[in-house]
């Protein structure tokens, strides 16, 4: 049983190359999941201060609409970050076991590597329906501040 080296390492690059790009992803969806995490403690320290204040209740009123919806997009978030994870562990599972089929010359681990690789394919592009749905929830958020800063302005002319 000869063993082709060079055409293991060659089959086991394609699900490698897959766990780059989903670390590429990872690293997104981790910076945005802080851009959150910052934007909802900045909202509630103002939100403490305005209490303390006795202001205005136009600026409370858009940061409790805001607020729900930050945490909503930060579950969209969290979705994405665990789907390419699980992607990242399916196309691992690949290419464990393209080496095992190369290593054996066994028929079953090949469809065993083809199928982690499909799932793999499958649960990223679940992960990226949710960025994408947490994108579109993000410029509803920026309307809430935009709409608010707008009135605002329109109250000081």
């Amino acid at each position: 049983m000869a063993i082709n080296y060079i055409a293991l390492i060659q089959s086991m690059l394609s699900p490698g190359i897959m766990i780059s790009a989903c670390g590429l992803l990872l690293l997104g969806m981790n910076n945005k999941y802080s851009l959150i995490v910052n934007r909802i403690r900045t909202l509630t320290a103002e939100m403490r201060t305005l209490e303390s204040g006795h202001t205005s209740g136009d600026r409370m009123d858009c940061i409790h609409r805001q607020l729900p919806l930050l945490n909503k997009r930060m579950k969209l978030v969290e979705n994405a970050v665990w789907l390419y994870t699980v992607g990242i562990a399916l196309f691992i599972l690949a290419i464990f076991s393209i080496g095992i089929n190369q290593m054996s010359e066994g028929g079953l681990a090949i469809q065993f590597s083809f199928l982690f690789f499909v799932l793999g394919l499958l649960v990223v592009l679940i992960g990226i329906f949710f960025a994408a749905r947490e994108v579109r929830l993000g410029y509803r958020i920026v309307q809430l501040e935009i709409n608010y800063a707008v009135e605002c302005s329109r109250k000081e002319r």
